[in-house]
């Protein structure tokens, strides 16, 4: 079998994680072994709601599958590479099928003004009637009269004719047989606008039909639209697709996943410097079981291994911290370089590569330059101290936005600290001056050494020497080069700022420090 199956996003906000779930599964599906190598992943843009569609939303859309790598199999008409099917370009099949239904006489013309429908609701709460939606007050008009008014140009919708009196049944692959009461699905809801444009349920349906999709794999949200769909199926005397409503998604707290529980834009996410591969890694498990003792998977074998039986049917828990925790294994996968030309973005942005440093940036109010001033872009030299701090922080990143605060001390001389940041634990301040003394007596041999073993070496042989604690002899000397206690490590930091910047960064922070004791 060709498995057909597509992502049918409405273009009325941006791509959040659901969405991008139900595309994920969708574009596996495709390209999993039940494909036979022919499968087709279809982009589909409804569009036809346009008081609430955004072109900012369209973009969003293309954006976010270009940044996670997922490219859709099929352009209509052979009309480029990037071009999705749009439902506004193909308002011509909607009304030739929506004019079929009404020759069928499965549909009606409904000539039922926005005001009188809103009357029959304030009526129905007056009376505190159980009864909701349209009252099927056009339905009787006879079709040829009906049918005239239209040709003649009065305003009308073209409404379907549910079934009364019956039940719709279906199969769902994860949900099995499920029965619907027809008089339970909206009353005879709008196929056609009376702007021409078709409603959701219109389009969805003729375009399914038209793009012969074979299976279609949504959120469980849609599974109450599902007996109107296949209502449509019948009267147009087409065969259904096989329906996979997915698990939802939700929150710790077991409601559906929302902006309470953190990001869920995609966009978020991409702002917080995750990895695509890491957020499409750990998407493809919500909801879906692989059984095996393994946690990383490229977009290759996460098709290889997918099957509809391998969903299921408990909704899916989202969980930040093992979205971080897989986001942190994909950054350590990366080479310094890989991995500097992707967190080079965040440090412009933060503006590392100015004169001023991100620390005196943030604490005057602002997260780069200021107003009107431009970001600086890194010169060559900036570039390739840039890339061999990567190997410093690597295995300390969360996320790719985090290296400009971690490294900022490369790039500026940081602040010096309060006297109590660089006293060791049962030490004074004397005995911390004499600290930073014998740091300065080694610190440009150790910034010389080829390697941190040799770095290493060096203090460790002076602390014996010395008799003092190696961990008392670093933290003092830590503090005064990079202007924390916790900072990435020491000996690379030295290498990379060179001899000449760390001994003047130790002689500056010396004076200070014996200025202070003088106090």
């Amino acid at each position: 079998m060709i498995i057909r199956d597509r992502y049918a996003p409405s273009p009325t906000g941006l791509q959040h994680i659901g969405g991008i779930r139900t595309a994920l599964f969708n574009y596996l599906f495709a390209h999993s072994p039940a494909g036979n190598g022919e499968g087709k992943f279809i982009l589909r843009l409804e569009d036809t709601d346009r008081t609430r569609f955004d072109e900012s939303y369209v973009q969003n859309l293309y954006d976010t599958f270009s940044w996670l790598g997922i490219k859709w199999d099929e352009c209509p008409n052979n009309s480029g590479p990037f071009a999705p099917y749009i439902q506004s370009e193909r308002t011509d099949h909607y009304k030739k099928y929506a004019q079929e239904l009404l020759d069928k006489g499965q549909a009606y013309y409904c000539f039922c003004t926005a005001e009188r429908i809103d009357e029959v609701r304030k009526q129905r709460e007056a009376a505190h009637s159980s009864e909701t939606g349209y009252d099927r007050f056009c339905r009787s008009i006879d079709a040829s009269e009906a049918a005239k008014k239209a040709a003649a140009g009065e305003p009308c919708t073209v409404r379907l004719k549910i079934p009364l009196g019956e039940a719709t049944k279906f199969n769902d692959h994860l949900l099995g047989d499920i029965e619907w009461k027809n008089d339970d699905v909206n009353p005879d809801p709008v196929l056609l606008k009376s702007d021409g444009f078709p409603t959701y349920h219109l389009a969805n349906v003729v375009d399914d039909h038209l793009m012969e999709i074979t299976h279609v794999l949504r959120a469980q949200e849609w599974l109450a639209s599902t007996p109107l769909h296949v209502i449509m199926y019948k009267a147009f005397g087409w065969t259904p697709p096989q329906f996979c409503h997915l698990p939802m998604v939700m929150g710790q707290d077991g409601k559906k996943l929302s902006k309470r529980h953190g990001a869920t834009s995609i966009d978020e996410f991409r702002k917080q410097g995750y990895l695509p591969a890491a957020l499409l890694n750990y998407v493809a498990l919500l909801g879906a079981s692989y059984e095996e003792r393994k946690d990383i998977y490229t977009l290759d074998e996460l098709a290889q291994r997918f099957t509809l039986e391998k969903l299921n049917k408990a909704p899916a828990v989202f969980d930040y911290k093992k979205l971080e925790w897989y986001n942190g294994q994909y950054i350590r996968m990366k080479s310094d370089e890989e991995l500097a030309e992707l967190c080079l973005p965040y440090a412009i942005e933060a503006n590392l590569f100015r004169e001023e440093s991100l620390a005196e940036t943030q604490r005057r109010g602002g997260r780069g330059e200021e107003k009107g001033e431009e970001r600086r872009e890194p010169t060559e030299e900036q570039v390739k101290i840039f890339t061999a701090a990567m190997a410093l922080v690597k295995e300390r990143l969360v996320f790719l936005s985090e290296v400009p605060e971690k490294i900022t001390y490369l790039f500026k001389d940081p602040e010096i600290p309060a006297a109590e940041e660089f006293i060791p634990k049962k030490c004074d301040h004397a005995q911390t001056i004499k600290l930073l003394e014998i740091g300065k007596e080694i610190i440009k041999s150790m910034a010389e050494a080829p390697n941190d073993e040799q770095a290493e070496n060096i203090i460790k042989a002076e602390a014996e020497k010395r008799e003092v604690k190696l961990g008392d002899l670093m933290m003092p000397l830590r503090v005064a080069i990079t202007g924390s206690r916790v900072s990435p490590p020491l000996f690379g930091s030295l290498r990379i700022l060179g001899a000449e910047c760390c001994v003047n960064r130790l002689e500056r922070v010396m004076a200070e420090f014996q200025k202070q004791g003088r106090q």
